[in-house]
């Protein structure tokens, strides 16, 4: 990541943003996605059509609140409206779960899986079961810089309003064909212009909206003895944000009995778009299956399985 400075103008929020990725199944199951900061919900979209074509889940990624939006207004966000848009989101997952008769899974990347966590301890008796996608409670991988370690003290600073870090190599990508792509994309990205956000996400990061990630990080620590779903913890071995730490932070806190860590030998952090999406995928489908009561079909009461 490198450094740069800017005031930008104050913008409003537009209304022409979509919603996010909602795939309608045959039943059996239902699978709510939340992406990462600063990312959208095309970055599981690979996840949710493999979840949707091969078991027929009824899958939604919805969109975080002000992403897609200019800069200006997605670094004005406060850690409480990212809960609160997931929270939402989720009731609105919940109510069609139950209506359905289906159990409902949660997951998430990166923040999606922070927040994810946080929904298991506020809703314990309402989510089937919690897939954390390279959870992020310590930035402490190989290509994250030093000074991110100062983020504490900017917080308490007036440089948070003006600093912003660009995304750089690696991109969160093993894959040289897809991480070429985004470089590319991200070369001709200005930090005033946040036009293709909603679609490609953003080439920066506020600094004020990391701040406001360490907020929801202390939260989601905090929570994790709570959660007694079934988790299971999907990181990457050479995760360049974040390390192997996280995932072991995780399940040695939470109080569930079934607990399932899958390490990927050939990925970066977007574990979901990466060299090993389809493992990835897979082992989430195999997750979310093993919550469905045996021969259940659509409309039938669930009962949750712990293997």
């Amino acid at each position: 990541m490198t450094i740069e400075w800017a005031r930008l103008k104050r913008q409003k929020a537009t209304d022409a943003v979509d919603r996010g990725i909602y795939l309608r199944g045959d039943g059996r199951c239902r699978v709510m996605l939340l992406h990462g900061l600063t990312g959208t919900p095309t970055e599981l979209g690979y996840i949710a059509h493999f979840l949707r074509s091969r078991a027929r889940f009824h899958v939604s990624c919805p969109r975080l609140v002000n992403h897609g939006q200019p800069m200006s207004v997605l670094a004005r966000t406060k850690w409480h409206q990212l809960y609160d848009s997931a929270r939402q989101a989720f009731l609105e997952a919940s109510k069609a779960a139950k209506a359905e008769g289906v159990p409902l899974v949660v997951g998430g990347l990166s923040l999606g899986a922070n927040l994810s966590l946080m929904l298991a301890a506020e809703f314990p008796g309402q989510i089937a079961g919690v897939a954390c996608l390279a959870p992020t409670l310590f930035y402490d991988g190989w290509s994250v810089p030093w000074y991110h370690r100062l983020l504490p003290l900017v917080d308490y600073t007036p440089l948070k309003y003006f600093t912003f870090f660009r995304e750089s190599h690696p991109f969160g990508l093993k894959d040289e064909d897809l991480r070429a792509k985004i470089a590319e994309h991200y070369s001709k990205v200005d930090l005033h212009d946040s036009s293709e956000a909603a679609k490609s996400g953003y080439a920066h990061f506020p600094v004020r909206l990391f701040c406001e990630m360490g907020r929801i990080i202390k939260r989601c620590k905090e929570t994790l003895p709570r959660v007694t779903s079934p988790v299971l913890v999907v990181q990457a071995e050479n995760d360049d944000m974040t390390s192997p730490r996280n995932a072991r932070f995780i399940l040695e806190r939470v109080a569930s009995e079934r607990r399932e860590l899958l390490l990927l030998k050939d990925s970066y952090h977007l574990v979901s778009a990466d060299r090993e999406r389809s493992r990835v995928a897979e082992r989430l489908q195999h997750f979310c299956g093993s919550l469905v009561a045996p021969g259940a079909a659509p409309g039938e009461r669930h009962a949750q399985v712990a293997a």
